[in-house]
């Protein structure tokens, strides 16, 4: 059995590690002349087999057969309308859009966190979700090796491949490249189906 600790703002949740258990993962990659997305979902589902009010543990048996254990604290709204057999849904979005900027514009990153819980007296539920939108600057561009490389409003540097020769031609130092990376851990737990 795999034991693991996490806090929890708005309901259960599973983490990268549980999501190894057996996800569904859908990849995706979408290009337009501005920019490119990539995205991805991974879901997991899994049944309650086992509550421990007093520890505040749920043990969640997935479909492959897998055991995980899993400490909800205190701010998880409704642990005690949690039943045996309920269904456990997690769902982790990930998307990273790049995009070339026409202006110029000052580097600069920003922050957005979201957390949406589960009314009270309802089943433990809700979405935690993160967007970080990042202005940088090309500093370098190697069509040789396909990279190019980028520096951010805090100075950090990075390295990006383009994969698309098309799209490195249009790419020069100077320029300025925008990313949007936004996160999403989305909880729902269904009552268990009557036999």
């Amino acid at each position: 059995m795999k034991r693991m600790s996490l806090v929890v703002l708005s309901c259960l949740a599973i983490s990268a590690s549980a999501f190894s258990a057996g996800p569904e993962d859908d990849v995706s990659v979408t290009r337009n002349a501005n920019g490119t997305t990539l995205q991805g979902v991974a879901k997991i589902t899994a049944t309650i087999v086992g509550i421990d009010p007093a520890k505040r543990t749920v043990t969640l048996k997935t479909k492959s057969g897998k055991v995980i254990e899993l400490e909800v604290t205190n701010e998880a709204r409704n642990f005690d309308q949690l039943a045996l057999g309920d269904v456990v849904t997690a769902q982790y979005r990930e998307s990273l859009t790049l995009s070339l900027l026409e202006k110029n514009a000052q580097a600069s990153r920003s922050e957005n966190d979201t957390v949406e819980r589960a009314p009270r007296g309802a089943k433990p539920g809700g979405e935690l979700g993160r967007e970080v939108t990042v202005i940088a600057n090309v500093i370098a561009v190697d069509r040789h090796a396909m990279l190019v490389t980028l520096r951010g409003p805090r100075g950090e540097i990075v390295d990006l491949h383009v994969q698309d020769p098309e799209r490195l031609k249009r790419v020069k130092k100077g320029d300025q490249v925008k990313a949007v990376y936004t996160e999403a851990l989305a909880i729902s737990v269904e009552p268990a189906t009557s036999k």
